[in-house]
């Protein structure tokens, strides 16, 4: 599915994590559930964990969320994790002003993380995978391109985590809700 490129069109999700951006971004302040004029932006009560994507010219930007819930809310969790993914992500440099109206951004609300047996239980276009080795943890989110095998994902999330081919770790799956 593509991605919506006009802002208008976008999820509360998509625009709650948007105006968060730029308000950091222009002002260098955390937005308040509430300041916003549109009183159903902030309809997003629930308790749940969050990963907010951005992409640039097609091209990932910038990638941060949590595996479980941190904040009270599901805003307060897109809020933070939007602030973080354009900012914070230690592979690309902070966004710019200049930036802002060129970004696409999705926002994944992940389900509860559920222990598996082994990689058969995995299906990369439906569940995302968290794999964990003592401390060390990668998280890998469902349906991204270019990854095709339980196997692939797998793979990635244990080098995002350094964890070594062949060592044995503990695999969770789980579910996104994918707003655009």
């Amino acid at each position: 599915m593509p991605e919506k490129s006009n802002h208008e069109e976008a999820s509360q999700h998509v625009k709650l994590a948007r105006a968060a951006i730029e308000v950091w971004v222009k002002e260098r302040k955390i937005l308040s559930p509430g300041e916003e004029e549109d009183a159903d932006f902030y309809q997003l009560h629930e308790k749940a964990a969050a990963f907010v994507s951005l992409k640039k010219d097609g091209m990932l930007r910038g990638c941060i969320g949590t595996i479980r819930p941190t904040r009270e809310t599901l805003a307060e969790e897109i809020i933070h994790n939007a602030i973080s993914a354009a900012q914070r992500d230690p592979r690309f440099p902070p966004v710019g002003e200049e930036e802002l109206e060129d970004l696409d951004i999705s926002v994944d609300v992940l389900s509860e993380p559920e222990p598996i047996p082994d990689i058969s239980y995995l299906d990369p276009r439906r569940y995302g995978v968290i794999v964990q080795k003592g401390t060390r943890i990668g998280l890998l989110l469902p349906d991204l391109e270019g990854v095709d095998s339980a196997e692939q994902q797998v793979e990635i999330a244990c080098n995002k985590a350094g964890i070594m081919p062949g060592e044995d770790v503990r695999l969770y799956r789980f579910t996104v809700d994918r707003f655009h």
